[in-house]
């Protein structure tokens, strides 16, 4: 068993393998959602039947099966308290950065991060070199001054409720329905190939 095989297997079941360690002789992968995700799940039984919840439902269904086909164990980002370290992971990983606005960033999706859980590996396997730097180090941050209420800031934190009180606008609508303009702003976000119904679900369960 190789990451790489790990990796085919999330992509065929509409995952994308976004980082992975290992730690106290186990391996951690993390997965999020990539470009095929909405394929994916936009025609699963979750995002049908009309229940709450559907993406959390649809991730432990999809990871649980990945940990059975691997012999492994899964986690999730909703589990706890207490809540498994996924940020640490992730920065762990070498994979994941901090963006100027407090959010993480990933090379490949840019701040369109949605991790949706962990395999867990009862060993280490073998991790392939790398060295990945920040995509934010050759970037012009526009997602700094994207925020139109300047609710973001690595600085001084996120605030909630001015973030909120924007969503409520007329003019909170386009993040509502195409997803946080923020997010949207960073070059590297398109690599996600997000469609605008993925980011509205997101931004529903969100800001209901």
């Amino acid at each position: 068993m190789t990451l790489d095989d790990i990796q085919a297997a999330a992509a065929n079941a509409g995952l994308q393998t976004m980082g992975a360690l290992n730690e106290d002789g186990k391996t951690i992968v993390l997965f999020g959602t990539g470009p095929a995700f909405w394929a994916a799940f936009s025609t699963s039984p979750e995002f049908l039947d009309g229940e709450k919840h559907p993406v959390d439902r649809w991730s432990k269904r999809i990871v649980g099966y990945l940990a059975q086909t691997f012999d492994g164990t899964c986690q999730f980002p909703s589990d706890g308290p207490p809540y498994p370290p996924f940020i640490r992971w992730a920065l762990d990983s070498g994979q994941f950065f901090q963006s100027p606005v407090g959010m993480m960033v990933h090379p490949e999706v840019g701040l369109m991060i949605s991790l949706r859980g962990a395999l867990i590996l009862p060993t280490e396997i073998p991790m392939p070199q790398q060295d990945t730097q920040s995509p934010c180090l050759t970037c012009d941050a526009l997602c700094t001054t994207a925020c139109p209420v300047d609710a973001l800031s690595a600085e001084s934190g996120y605030s909630v409720a001015d973030c909120h009180t924007f969503l409520d606008t007329r003019d909170g609508s386009d993040c509502m329905s195409r997803g946080c303009i923020a997010r949207r702003a960073c070059p590297h976000s398109s690599k996600a190939e997000r469609a605008d119904a993925q980011s509205a679900l997101h931004m529903r369960s969100f800001h209901p």
